[in-house]
């Protein structure tokens, strides 16, 4: 009578164990089909609202729609989520992407000839670039269009003159911060 209580005991503590964890895979199935359903979304072009508790996916889904409709200021706040996240590799392709964009939105400007805001963005976009190298040293299109932006802006050592005042010919610029367009291979 004892062992047969025992083994009763036995197989209801088993059969409420599997229920349980039946129940949590069925709960994380179902969340998972939601996200990628969400993230499907996304990537056909409809507008969706996330929330900073969402999956770290989700999050550079909704920045990647963000930065290519060109709305920077909106995905800024997920950028820095992720970049700041334990995923290294959503970090360093939020990055990239928001450096695309930047540059992107820079050489729209440069077609227009409009140079003075185009240069915080290349310089914006290399900031990206950088951090994304220091997450990814071996990141090749990184390299490469951090590259390409470093041709289009130029990073000038700048001269600390502590306690001197600056003469008015030295605060004329000796050379433009924008160079030109590059054109073709090295």
């Amino acid at each position: 009578m004892r062992r047969e209580r025992l083994a009763l005991l036995v197989t209801l503590l088993v059969f409420a164990s599997s229920l349980a964890a039946a129940a949590w895979l069925g709960a994380r199935l179902f969340v998972a089909e939601r996200d990628n359903a969400l993230i499907a979304s996304l990537g056909a072009g409809h507008d969706l609202a996330v929330s900073t508790d969402d999956p770290p996916e989700l999050l550079f889904a909704r920045l990647h729609f963000l930065a290519t409709r060109d709305r920077l200021d909106e995905a800024q706040p997920l950028l820095n989520q992720l970049a700041s996240g334990d995923d290294r590799r959503l970090a360093v392709a939020a990055l990239y992407d928001m450096a695309n964009a930047r540059l992107r939105l820079a050489f729209d400007q440069l077609e227009s000839n409009r140079i003075d805001p185009a240069i915080p963005l290349v310089r914006l976009a290399k900031d990206n670039y950088r951090r994304a190298l220091t997450l990814d040293p071996g990141f090749w299109d990184g390299k490469y269009n951090l590259d390409i932006a470093m041709r289009l802006v130029r990073d000038f050592p700048q001269i600390d003159l502590e306690g001197e005042e600056i003469p008015p010919e030295a605060a004329k610029k000796l050379w433009t911060d924008l160079p030109g367009l590059p054109r073709g291979l090295p």
